[in-house]
Parts: C-alpha cells; sequence; structure tokens
C-alpha cells in the first residue's frame, strides 16, 4: 500500500521558518517525482514545488521561488520541504503527492500557520 505521511507543520510567525517531511513506503520511492501541494483554507490546491527522482533538478511555484527548498533522501525514502520567511499567505495544509503508476497519491497533509 502506498503511504505518504506529513509531519513539520505548525503555528509560526511571519518571517519565520518551518521545515516540513513527508515519509514514503510502499512504491520505488527512488523511481518517482516527488511533489509538495498546499490548499489555503477556502481555496482550492496549489502546487508548490517538485523535485525529479534523482533530486537533481527542482521545480517552485513563483509564490515560493527563492523562500522554499525542497530535497530529498533516497536512501530514507524521505521528501522535504524547508520553508523561510513564511508569510500569511503560506498559511495553508500542506500535502506530500507523487503520480505513481498513473495514480496521483496525496497524504493526510501538515498544517501550517503563519501568524502573529
Amino acid at each position: 500500500e502506498v503511504q505518504l505521511v506529513e509531519t513539520g507543520g505548525g503555528l509560526v510567525q511571519p518571517g519565520g521558518s518551518l521545515r516540513l517531511s513527508c515519509a514514503a513506503s510502499g512504491f520505488s520511492f527512488g523511481n518517482y517525482d516527488m511533489s509538495w501541494v498546499r490548499q489555503a483554507p477556502g481555496k482550492g490546491s496549489e502546487w508548490v514545488s517538485t523535485i525529479n527522482s534523482a533530486g537533481g533538478t527542482t521545480y517552485y511555484a513563483d509564490s515560493v521561488k527563492g523562500r522554499f527548498t525542497i530535497s530529498r533522501d533516497n536512501a530514507k525514502n524521505t521528501v522535504s520541504l524547508q520553508m523561510h520567511s513564511l508569510k500569511p499567505e503560506d498559511t495553508a495544509v500542506y500535502y506530500c503527492a507523487a503520480e505513481i503508476n498513473d495514480d496521483y497519491v496525496r497524504g493526510k497533509g501538515t498544517l501550517v500557520t503563519v501568524s502573529s
């Protein structure tokens, strides 16, 4: 069974930092690109970042470019999102996601709240 479990969310002040992690299991992690997406309260899902299977290529939404860094450890089957200079508009549930064998899979998410 494919599982993606996100951790690391919480309450942070504007300008602060958080690091999210996603533990993957049930599939050959190193063969798949991995992504982070987010959903703010009352809004649709927004793609945040993607890292390719080998970890050498990364992509970011304009809204987070220069502030967020995606990385992965294929030996540990984990993908992370380091977030700096957080803004109130970054408040959302953050999901780890992947397209595995034509199925879009995501975890249950972790809530990030940016507020003073």
